[in-house]
């Protein structure tokens, strides 16, 4: 019995690796070619896996979608989010946010660049649980950059600007820089910066 239940929970561990393996290659795809350009077939192929073993993991491509989504939340969360969090709330957690947004774009993780950026353009207008949990992200993105840009502005920074607002711009400007890069436009970063660093003086 024990022995049943072992061999029960070692397959459970090893499904869980292997779907967290695809979704992760899955974001990788999805940055470059977009969420609609993932199929379960690719990604056997492009993995070496059965067309079946990763069907049984996720069973329809929106669900696919969606664990991809998820997989780069995290990704992007343990390279931007937490590291930033050490830093004291409010102006200096923000510059950490912006620095280390730009340090994951600047050097790809993805090789579409800002997974969030791109998938935002492809579903804005496809209504679903897809678009659902692409703007949740976002959403979770821009409240925290409000909530410090609040918290910078009881320090005394950004003065006389609307959080909300602020929040919008810096946003914008991030997306923008992604987008540049992505075109090879290198200079777009130190000038996104130094428009940013007006913006919180």
């Amino acid at each position: 019995m024990v022995d049943t239940a072992q061999t029960s929970d070692q397959r459970l561990i090893k499904g869980a690796l292997a779907r967290a393996s695809i979704a992760r290659h899955a974001v990788d795809v999805a940055s470059v070619e977009g969420l609609t350009g993932l199929s379960i077939g690719r990604l056997a192929t492009d993995l070496g896996l059965s067309k079946s073993g990763v069907a049984t993991l996720f069973g329809t491509k929106e669900n696919l979608q969606l664990a991809a989504v998820q997989a780069a939340r995290e990704v992007f969360i343990e390279h931007v989010v937490r590291p930033s969090l050490k830093e004291p709330g409010g102006l200096p957690r923000l510059r950490a946010l912006i620095d280390r947004w730009f340090d994951f774009v600047s050097a790809p993780v993805f090789p579409g660049g800002c997974f969030r950026v791109a998938t935002v353009s492809e579903f804005d207008s496809r209504p679903g649980p897809v678009r659902d949990a692409i703007a949740a992200d976002q959403r979770d993105w821009r409240d925290l950059l409000i909530r410090e840009i609040g918290r910078a502005q009881d320090q005394g920074a950004a003065q006389g600007k609307d959080a909300a607002a602020l929040a919008f711009e810096i946003e914008a400007l991030l997306s923008a820089v992604n987008t540049a890069l992505q075109m090879g436009e290198s200079e777009a970063a130190p000038i996104a910066r130094g428009i940013i660093d007006g913006l919180l003086g």
